[in-house]
Parts: structure tokens; C-alpha cells; sequence
């Protein structure tokens, strides 16, 4: 397909390219965009378990320390053994009844035990409440920010389009103009380009429809 006027008219690529370069720089220097700007002020993201520890009290570690203590496999092994022996040493007598059946002095102790272990497990538990909250305070900022930032994304890809279809308007315009001189210049010339465009575009055409088929 040859639209040159003649072939002996060669043009260099280099001007070629530096006329094309500068005929559209002319063109879109005419054309007013704006890209719209965003302020990224979203509070810092901050790592819950370091917040959570530098807020620790020393009572909170110790009842945390208590609690996980007391959670613990070890904890439940070393008083089984404990209990056991206790039962069987004065069962048996060895040394002495200290503690005779029903085994009054141990269920005191045990009291004793469950009554402080209590309020140590829920101060642990307090604290690790403090500490859902301050994940959940820090969720629902992370999840403002990201809707923010997709709605800014969403806003920009919109502008973009506009942008992008202000472009080809103006190429066509560009276009239109560039024939309607070449047509003064060169009637038949006009003719054979234009005819040319038409085919290419149906050409284009018939291959997105049958790549879509």
C-alpha cells in the first residue's frame, strides 16, 4: 500500500520522526490537563503488640506471667505430683498425719489457691481485652485508609479516561485538518490516504471481531 506521491521522494526517518515529534507536541500543547493531586494524610499504621507492650504495668506482667504459668502443661504435671504425694504421704503415714483424710489442710490451700489465681487470670484477661480493642481501633483505620486510597485510584482512572478521550477528539480534529490541507495540496493524494484509513479501519475492525468470536 503506497501513499507517497511519488517514488523518488524519500524522506529521512530522522526528520520524519522529529517533524512527527514536534507536529504533536504543537498539537497537545493546545490542550489544558490537569491531573487532580491527593493528600495521603492517614494516621501511621502501628504494630498492636508493641503498642500493647509499651503500655504494660508491672502488675499487668505479673498477672500475665501468673496466667500463662498457670496455663501450662508443667504447671498442671508439678501440682499433680504434688497432690499425689501429699495424699499418699499421709495416707501411708510415713512420717506423720499432718494432714489426715478428708485432707482438710489441702482443700484450704487449694482455696487458697483458686481464690488468688482468679482475679490474676482476669487481669490477664483485661489486658488482652485492651489489646482487641487497640487491634480493632487499628483495623478500622486500615480499612479507612484503603477505601480512601481506592477511591482516589477510582477518581484518577476516571480522569484518565476523560483525558484519554480529550486526546483522540483532538487527534481527530488534528486528523481532519491534516487531510482538508492535503486535499488543497494534493486532491488525489487526500483521496488514496483517506480510502486507505477506511480499509485499515475495517481491517481492524474484522480482526477484533474475530478475535472475540
Amino acid at each position: 500500500m503506497d501513499i507517497t506521491p511519488g517514488t523518488d521522494m524519500v524522506i529521512p526517518k530522522q526528520d520524519h520522526a522529529h517533524a512527527y515529534s514536534e507536529g504533536f507536541k504543537h498539537w497537545i500543547e493546545g490542550m489544558h490537563i490537569q491531573f487532580p493531586t491527593f493528600k495521603h494524610d492517614h494516621p501511621p499504621i502501628i504494630d498492636v503488640n508493641k503498642e500493647a507492650d509499651e503500655r504494660l504495668t508491672i502488675g499487668q506482667r505479673i498477672a500475665d506471667r501468673v496466667a500463662a504459668t498457670m496455663g501450662s502443661w508443667p504447671f498442671i504435671i508439678v501440682q499433680s505430683i504434688l497432690l499425689s504425694a501429699w495424699i499418699a504421704l499421709n495416707i501411708t503415714a510415713i512420717i506423720y498425719h499432718w494432714d489426715p483424710y478428708p485432707f482438710i489442710l489441702l482443700n484450704l490451700m487449694l482455696s487458697f489457691q483458686a481464690a488468688y489465681a482468679a482475679p490474676f487470670i482476669m487481669m490477664s484477661q483485661n489486658r488482652q481485652a485492651q489489646k482487641d480493642r487497640l487491634m480493632a481501633e487499628s483495623d478500622y483505620h486500615c480499612n479507612v485508609k484503603g477505601e480512601v486510597e481506592v477511591r482516589n485510584i477510582m477518581d484518577h482512572l476516571d480522569h484518565q479516561d476523560t483525558v484519554i478521550l480529550q486526546i483522540l477528539q483532538h487527534m481527530d480534529a488534528h486528523h481532519k485538518e491534516v487531510l482538508e490541507h492535503l486535499a488543497r495540496l494534493d486532491p488525489e493524494m487526500a483521496r488514496r490516504l483517506g480510502t486507505d484509513i477506511q480499509q485499515l479501519a475495517v481491517e481492524e475492525t474484522a480482526d477484533d471481531l474475530g478475535g472475540n468470536s
